[in-house]
């Protein structure tokens, strides 16, 4: 009786041992990864979170699935992710209002830039502002006026209370000597949304990155008065570039997509993602995809990611304290 007790013994242990060998050797990902987008459909964090999911199932080898977990200027679906499990299944679409402009400007934002896993960059975003097609406001100048103008107050559409799509414009009236409420700002539940606003009138004008605004401007339904990068854009050719309106500064006010992980991430977590977004970065369907959508393709090391991102935030955490609104 004791040595069949013995030999069960044996064979529980045994079993007990190939049990932890298989756990400790099995290869991430075992399932399909969800990406949670941190705002609404059609915005910036929404596309470049579906561009990378249709193509780094071919590098990983699992299937890749969005999630919209909106709220909060995207701190809803980012708080989700650090409070997630760091196991890789739960990744975060990282943006430049979320995990830079948010941390800095907002008191309310529950977390700062850099509690996260940084993976890597993925795509940088042109900003620029648009008014609707049928405006009175033609050019940068007329713009200027309008914002000058004390007969009337603007309204612009927003993403978020404290996000990019604040402080490009905020940054345009300060340049200008305005206060930071000459317009009044309408926040919206994501880049669709917005978009639908500016089109629709309800708002004078909206400034985000080019990518949910780059139908539009085509068909002429919205018209770009100013874009943030060095060179125009084929998308708004006639929108003059920042320096030609004298205000360089608005192009570090530029938009960007990452991915991000929970806190600890584990290590081979890290270089399985690393390994996929380097073939992702020379994938012609992906590389389409973000391109025709008035993106750069980035695909960055998570060094090189984080030291852009600390840049930023201090950026827009100096802003923050000129503008009075964090200590």
């Amino acid at each position: 009786m004791i040595s069949t007790l013995k030999g069960l013994g044996l064979v529980a242990a045994a079993v007990v041992t190939v049990s932890a060998a298989q756990i400790v050797h099995a290869e991430y990902p075992e399932r399909a990864v969800t990406i949670v987008s941190p705002y609404g459909a059609g915005g910036n964090a929404d596309l470049a979170a579906r561009a990378l999911a249709a193509v780094a199932p071919k590098y990983l080898g699992r299937s890749v699935m969005v999630v919209n977990r909106t709220g909060a200027g995207g701190a809803a679906g980012s708080q989700h992710i650090i409070d997630s499990k760091a196991d890789g299944y739960n990744l975060l679409l990282a943006r430049v209002g979320s995990q830079a402009v948010g941390p800095a400007m907002n008191p309310s934002v529950p977390y700062s830039w850099d509690d996260f896993t940084i993976i890597g960059m993925l795509e940088t975003n042109p900003y620029v502002c648009v008014v609707p097609g049928n405006s009175p406001i033609k050019d940068f100048d007329d713009f200027k006026a309008a914002l000058k103008d004390e007969s009337s107050t603007m309204l612009y559409g927003t993403t978020s209370v404290a996000d990019a799509s604040v402080a490009f414009p905020v940054t345009i009236f300060q340049n200008l000597g305005l206060s930071d409420d000459v317009a009044t700002k309408i926040p919206f539940g994501g880049g669709g949304a917005q978009v639908a606003a500016v089109m629709g009138g309800q708002v004078h004008f909206a400034c985000n990155g080019v990518s949910p605004f780059a139908n539009a401007m085509e068909s002429g339904d919205l018209r770009a008065i100013v874009v943030s990068t060095k060179e125009r854009i084929p998308q708004a050719p006639d929108a003059p570039t920042a320096a030609e309106v004298d205000m360089p500064n608005l192009e570090l006010v530029s938009g960007w997509s990452a991915l991000y992980g929970p806190p600890n991430l584990p290590q081979d977590v890290m270089d399985t993602w690393v390994d996929t977004l380097t073939q992702v970065a020379k994938d012609e369907e992906w590389l389409r995809m973000v391109k025709n959508r008035g993106s750069q393709p980035a695909i960055w090391s998570p060094d090189e990611t984080t030291a852009f991102v600390e840049g930023q935030y201090n950026i827009f955490r100096k802003m923050a304290k000129d503008l009075g609104m964090v200590e």
